[in-house]
Order: C-alpha cells, then sequence, then structure tokens
C-alpha cells in the first residue's frame, strides 16, 4: 500500500496503506494579521503546518498528509487507521470478509444507504476509479502505490452494482487493507463528465483498460482536484463522510462543514476549521486560544511552553514516523555509492538525537533500521535479522574523508533539501554541514518553502530531509524501495531518489505475499540489511507526536498512524 510523507506531498497520509510524506515542517503559509472567524459554539478549530493542496491524495504529487489530515472525514471507504492505529472496518460505509484462501478472495458489499452528497449513489462505477488508479494497469494514472492491487482482477460489478469481489493471483500480507480504505474513493460521475464520458462509456473504458478513451478523464484525475488558490467548485469535489469540504481561504484556512447527506452518525460539530499555522506558532496559537487544537513537532522548549499553559492537555506519544535522509541516486553526485558511503559515515547521528530529541524523550537512540517502529513487538528480531546500522552505527570521519578522495571528489557540492521553515531540521542541517565538510563534502543548505511541491518531484536536490509517516501494514513502505518505471514525478511512486535493486524488488515481492507475520521478520530483515548494503537512506530517528488541545474539547484521540489526529474530527464536541 502506500507511506505518506507529512505534508509535502507525502504523510501519506491516509491514503491506504502507503507510506505518506510528512514535512514535519511548517506550510506554505503562516498566519498573516488577517484571521478568519472564530471558533464559537458550533465550530472546533485545528492548527497544521501546511496548507490543504488538493482532494485527490492519491497521485503521486498529492501524496501527503496536508492533503489526507482533513480529508479523513470527507472521503470515507471500507476501513481507516483507527485508535492506536489499528485497521478499523468502516461499518457505515460497508462490509468485507475474506471467503477464499486459494485463491485469496475478499468479497465488499457498500451500505445500501451510501451516497455522495450530491446525491449520487455510490457503486460500481466509484470502484472500478480505484482499481483503475490503483491497481496500475490502466496508462496514464498517476498513483502513490500499487502495492497488492496490481495483483488484483478487474471488479466484476456493473452500472449501479454495490457488490464486488477483490481476487488476488497470490496471496497478500495486507488484505485487511487491500480494498479502499478512507480518501481512496474517489466520485467517479465526476471523472466521467469531466473527461466527456457517460456513466456506460467509463465503466466500459475501464473494464477495456482503454487509456485512450479515458485520456481526458484520467488527465483530470491527475489534475484537477488541485486548490492552487481556492476550492475547486463544490460539484467536482461531493462527500462521502460526515464532514463536507466548503471554502478555503488561501494561506489562511480550510472550513469543513456537515454533510447533510450522510447516512450514519451525524457530526457532533457543525463546523470544522483548519488553520495553516507553522509549528514554531501552534502554541502560541493555542494559548491565545486561536485554535483549540494542535500537533506541533516535539522539542524541549515547545514541551515546556505548553505544560505552562493554563487549561491544556498535553499528549506525548509513540508513533509511526521516521526522519531520514533520502539520496537521489538518478541524477547527484551520490549516484556514486562510495559518496553515499561516506555520507552516512560522516553524519553525526547521535549528536542529532542528544541535542534534538533526548530533552523530549530521554532513551532515544539513532534508528538502527527504517520499517519497523522501535515499539513495534518484531523490532529487536529484525534488527539482529538484518545486522543494523553496523559499520554506520557511530559517525567515522576519516572513514568518510577516505571514500570522498578514492572517489576523487573532495569538495564535492551537497545540496540538501527540505521544507522550510522548520526551526528543527535547520539546526540538523547545520549539524551535518559542520561535520561531513570535515569529510570533504561541500554541504549547501537548500531549505525551501516548496521542496515537496517542486523541488523533490523534479529531483533537484542531492540529499532530502524529511519523515515518513506509516502504519503496521508491512506493504506500506513497498512503492519507497521498488524499482520505478520511469524516474520522474508521476512515475517513482513514493521511491523520490530512484533507488534501485533487482533483490529488494524480489525481496518485496516476497513479504508482501508473506501472511504469516513470524515469517515477515527475516525477509524484512534482509531487505534491511541490503538497504544498508547499498546505503539507500539514512534513518535517524524516530518521531514522537506531541500534541495538545484545550481541555475543553472532547473525544480528541491522538493516532500513531499516517492518519492523524483528525481520524475521529466528527466526535469531536465542546463540552
Amino acid at each position: 500500500m502506500f507511506h505518506a510523507r507529512r505534508s509535502g506531498r507525502f504523510l501519506s497520509a491516509l491514503v491506504g496503506g502507503v507510506l505518506v510524506l510528512t514535512a514535519c515542517g511548517a506550510g506554505d503559509a503562516g498566519r498573516t494579521a488577517s484571521k478568519p472567524a472564530s471558533s464559537g459554539a458550533r465550530s472546533i478549530t485545528y492548527a497544521y503546518e501546511q496548507e490543504f493542496h488538493s482532494y485527490n491524495n492519491n497521485t503521486a504529487a498529492e501524496n501527503a498528509t496536508r492533503n489526507a489530515g482533513p480529508l479523513q472525514r470527507v472521503l470515507t471507504g471500507f476501513w481507516f487507521y483507527g485508535e492506536n492505529g489499528e485497521i478499523t472496518p468502516d461499518r457505515d460505509f460497508g462490509r468485507y470478509v475474506k471467503t477464499s484462501d486459494d485463491p485469496l478472495t475478499v468479497e465488499y458489499t457498500i451500505s445500501d444507504r451510501a451516497v455522495w452528497s450530491d446525491g449520487t449513489p455510490i457503486d460500481c462505477d466509484d470502484v472500478l476509479l480505484w482499481w483503475g488508479f490503483k491497481s496500475g494497469k490502466i496508462k496514464g494514472f498517476s498513483t502513490s502505490g500499487t502495492t497488492g492491487v496490481e495483483d488484483t482482477r478487474l471488479p466484476a460489478c456493473e452500472k449501479g452494482g454495490r457488490s464486488f469481489s477483490l481476487v488476488y493471483d497470490k496471496p497478500f500480507a495486507d488484505w485487511i487493507a487491500g480494498g479502499p480504505g478512507a480518501t481512496e474513493l474517489l466520485p467517479a460521475h465526476v471523472v466521467a463528465k469531466q473527461g466527456g464520458l457517460s456513466e456506460d462509456e467509463f465503466i466500459a473504458a475501464v473494464k477495456a483498460r482503454d487509456a485512450g478513451r479515458l485520456e481526458k478523464a484520467i488527465k483530470f484525475f491527475n489534475d484537477g482536484w488541485v486548490s492552487e488558490v481556492s476550492l475547486p467548485p463544490a460539484e467536482l469535489i461531493p462527500s462521502s463522510g460526515p464532514y463536507k469540504l466548503s471554502k478555503m481561504d488561501t494561506g489562511q484556512s480550510l472550513t469543513l462543514v456537515a454533510n447533510d447527506r450522510w447516512w450514519g452518525t451525524p457530526a457532533a460539530t457543525p463546523t470544522i476549521i483548519e488553520r495553516f499555522i507553522t509549528l514554531d506558532e501552534q502554541a502560541e496559537a493555542l494559548h491565545n486560544r486561536e485554535v483549540q487544537i494542535i500537533e506541533p513537532q516535539p522539542g524541549p522548549g515547545v514541551l515546556k511552553e505548553l505544560r505552562r499553559i493554563k487549561g491544556v492537555k498535553v499528549n506525548v506519544a509513540d508513533q509511526y514516523t521516521y526522519e531520514h535522509l533520502d539520496f537521489n541516486v538518478h541524477s547527484s553526485p551520490f549516484r556514486d555509492k562510495r559518496l553515499r558511503q561516506a555520507f552516512a559515515k560522516c553524519v553525526p547521528r547521535q549528536l542529532i538525537v542528544d541535542s534534538l530529541i533526548k530533552p523530549v524523550i530521554p532513551d532515544a537512540k539513532p534508528l538502527e533500521i527504517r520499517n519497523v517502529a522501535p515499539f513495534q513487538a518484531n523490532a529487536a528480531e529484525v534488527i539482529a535479522a538484518s545486522g543494523g546500522a553496523g559499520v554506520y552505527r557511530k559517525q567515522d570521519i576519516e572513514g568518510a574523508r577516505a571514500l570522498v578522495a578514492e572517489a576523487g571528489k573532495t569538495g564535492v557540492q551537497v545540496k540538501i533539501g527540505y521544507q522550510t521553515p522548520n526551526p528543527r531540521r535547520t539546526v540538523e542541517v547545520q549539524l551535518i554541514i559542520n561535520a561531513c565538510g570535515k569529510a570533504g563534502f561541500k554541504v549547501i543548505d537548500k531549505g525551501s518553502e516548496d521542496f515537496f511541491g517542486t523541488v523533490m518531484p523534479a529531483n533537484g536536490y542531492d540529499v532530502a530531509l524529511f519523515a515518513w509517516s506509516a502504519s503496521a501494514l508491512v506493504s506500506g513502505w513497498a512503492s519507497t524501495y521498488t524499482t520505478p518505471v520511469r524516474c520522474d514525478g508521476e512515475s517513482k511512486g513514493n521511491n523520490n531518489g530512484c533507488y534501485s535493486s533487482r533483490k529488494v524488488d524480489r525481496l518485496i515481492r516476497k513479504l508482501n505475499a508473506t501472511v504469516d507475520l513470524d515469517a515477515q521478520i527475516p525477509i524484512i530483515g534482509e531487505i534491511e540489511k541490503q538497504l544498508w548494503a547499498d546505503v539507500a537512506t539514512i534513518p535517524l530517528f524516530q518521531h514522537s507526536s506531541l500534541s495538545a488541545w484545550d481541555e475543553k474539547i472532547r473525544n480528541v484521540v491522538p493516532n500513531p498512524a499516517q492518519s492523524t489526529i483528525t481520524w475521529n474530527m466528527d466526535r469531536w464536541s465542546l463540552s
């Protein structure tokens, strides 16, 4: 499935099970002098560091928590990341059950009451749109990842049908999250109309996998829902959840209002407002009650500040999010493995943790592996199977300098990119500049406010500093290390640096087909061992979540998965 980058394009968010890119940094715009209408008894306001950018967070370019967060209860599906990050069936939306292991078959039934907020039934055409982009079997659709779905057969459903089956050609470890989940099911009737097709024509074209006939529809799917200045017209963004998108004030806020066509339990609060506020200003905004819920980046200063605010609940907890450095192995000096090895030796991982993380998490350590969180039950076994960080466990400036010299690249310029403003990441970069400068690298701070939007998709960096937000699903990180068809913004999925290893490709396929949890451990260990051998990325540290909210707000439940604190926003209420 997928992996979301927190904010930016990643955070992924909640786009199925894929990793989501998490900026964990300030957004495209912070607070300005003007303010949206203040929250009253009928509204609750929360803060997020980046501006909402697209109603469709399933594409490679828009797979990000800045989109997935507010969409949690706008676009529903058969499952979501519930409390403690667990896969939770959404009984309001429908039912699903595994009916066979050979071949693996899962039967799905959409609720008879399920309708888009414009009154259109949610049925077969919506399922076929999901399968069309998620399977990778129709050329042109941009998708953040296809894992699992590419091994399913075309769902056999007809116009108006609400039941279908996913039949897999091979076992799939995460079948429980294999069908369309929260934020994944989009309105096919809108896509068909924008593509100049009737519902019948759209269904026929998907079944025929006719990319030519679907060309205009696919173009709209990829680009038509992007919100550059304001939300698309209401008729293009119907809701299937308790809330619907109402308006966006550029640089300020996104407003969600209760969906009067929602067939489940009505939203507890009629209006939810997301304010775009940089991380370093969120504590002050909560103190002033400009917002009532925040998720700032953890740090000793902000934690101390929050604990001084009266009438506020503060929560620090484990989170499926980790900080790392991602090499551009396609078009940078780091195509040379020796330079990746040298950089891994000089990056001051322990100093970064000691300086920036231990003041919040006293027992924090540099990460030994990437894809299993330290708090997961199988972490120690995976580390043992992989050998952990090995020679990169401790900083080695002399060894790094020797490798740079061997490559004939002493003084090589390295651009390190990340989303700004982000005070903590700026400090991380400076620590790396100081350390790796001694090893022969000339590291340049190339942080930018649109790093995820334009720089990363175009490979305009040498090494990127960001965080992945994920879950316990093993298929969630598949597209991050799978060889991309092409190294461009629409084709590389979550593999931003275009890393390629046929061995890792094979191991990931094997892992995704391994249902037995114990049998997964040695496979994950072998993948991690190869990622270290290739120095595909450099894991730095596991994030903890930090959230705080006005104690008058009920039912705020932080979530360790990529769904973020908004996963149950329809239950938030003022006491």
